[in-house]
């Protein structure tokens, strides 16, 4: 009786250990992708939604045609395809959760498509806590600086950054309050620890043109592949951002392709001289209808493709931001979902102690 009741037992122990197994076997589709969506005024906890000119098909791709309108926000990863002509903007409700970006992201951000993407907000036009990636598409973020001291502003704020696959960003940052450091990209820790492993830039066949008064890029180092530094002249990276050939942080800072085609009635410029350092990503684009003035021009169009907050507290008038207190791995520059892979590993791990599990009751 005693065996009888024993081998029953060891029976319910493998069936609640195959149990848990395949709840935790199906944790990756839940793993990855965003927890929620905030856009429109409007929060959302499930995709499967859509409203004029957005769609949100599932937990980790949104897609934008023809957009208008209020600040998106999402709590996790998020790939962005955009189509046609999108534009963001803070909230200036009294109670909304985005209230001085256009756009917000806590963890991996990748923005792709043919469309473009103008962001606007009081201390960054674009906020991700992790990686940026810009593929292949048009993004235009400024910071206004309205009503922001003693903060950082800047176009883009994020931990990492990468432009590729001919995508072009122009990123501004502006603000005349007391104590205003701006930038147009500030890479910055974001309390990861990723330490000197993050807050890096890289451009890859592509454009950008980053402009601000306390430096173009701030960031801890970088690289450019098939591109090249157009302004400042002789640009390098220094240990806090881009610095000209003197070692001085350059206020405005220009990549573009080693191959960029010079605009219509232009001839080629070649290699990196006096002439081509005022040269803008949309002045490299022969679809460009007329010349810019300046990093504050939107980017002509071509088409192609967690966690704290900001590090500092940004006070806007009377109104306070506070770090939304959310943990997060460390990112890289490449596409989200990096957390996939940790869960694959691990459901293969428990595969097999289930096998294990299961022969050593049958033994018994």
């Amino acid at each position: 009786m005693f065996a009888a009741e024993f081998y029953t037992s060891r029976h319910y122990i493998a069936i609640v250990a195959m149990a848990c197994l395949c709840v935790l076997l199906g944790g990756p589709s839940y793993a990855a992708g965003a927890e929620s969506l905030i856009i429109a005024g409007a929060t959302y906890h499930e995709p499967g939604v859509s409203g004029p000119g957005w769609a949100w098909t599932d937990a980790d791709h949104l897609m934008l045609n023809g957009y208008a309108g209020e600040a998106i926000g999402t709590e996790g990863d998020l790939v962005l395809t955009l189509a046609g002509q999108n534009s963001v903007t803070e909230s200036h409700a009294p109670n909304a959760d985005i209230t001085l970006c256009g756009m917000e992201v806590w963890g991996n951000l990748t923005l792709r498509g043919a469309g473009t993407l103008t962001a606007t907000g009081s201390q960054c036009g674009i906020h991700v806590s992790q990686t940026l990636a810009v593929d292949g598409c048009t993004v235009d973020a400024r910071a206004e600086g309205a009503d922001i001291t003693d903060e950082a502003v800047a176009g883009v704020i994020a931990g990492d950054m990468a432009v590729r696959g001919g995508g072009r960003v122009v990123a501004t940052g502006a603000g005349s309050g007391a104590g205003v450091r701006a930038y147009g990209v500030y890479l910055q820790d974001a309390g990861l620890g990723d330490g000197a492993a993050g807050c890096r830039l890289s451009v890859d066949t592509s454009w950008l043109d980053a402009a601000g008064a306390d430096g173009g890029v701030a960031c801890t180092g970088g690289s450019l592949v098939s591109a090249r530094f157009v302004t400042p002249a002789g640009g390098a990276f220094g240990a806090s951002g881009v610095v000209d050939a003197s070692g001085a942080v350059a206020p405005h800072v220009v990549v573009e392709p080693d191959v960029a085609t010079p605009p219509a009635g232009e001839t080629d410029r070649g290699e990196v001289t006096g002439d081509s350092a005022g040269k803008s990503p949309t002045d490299a684009n022969p679809a460009a209808g007329e010349p810019t003035t300046g990093p504050t021009v939107n980017p002509a169009l071509k088409p192609a493709a967690a966690t704290t907050k900001t590090t500092t507290t940004v006070t806007k008038t009377t109104v306070a931001k506070v770090p939304k207190p959310k943990a997060a791995t460390a990112a890289t520059a490449a596409l989200p979902k990096t957390g996939e892979n940790c869960w694959i590993a691990a459901s293969v791990a428990l595969l097999l102690l289930g096998t294990v599990l299961l022969v050593a009751v049958r033994r018994c």
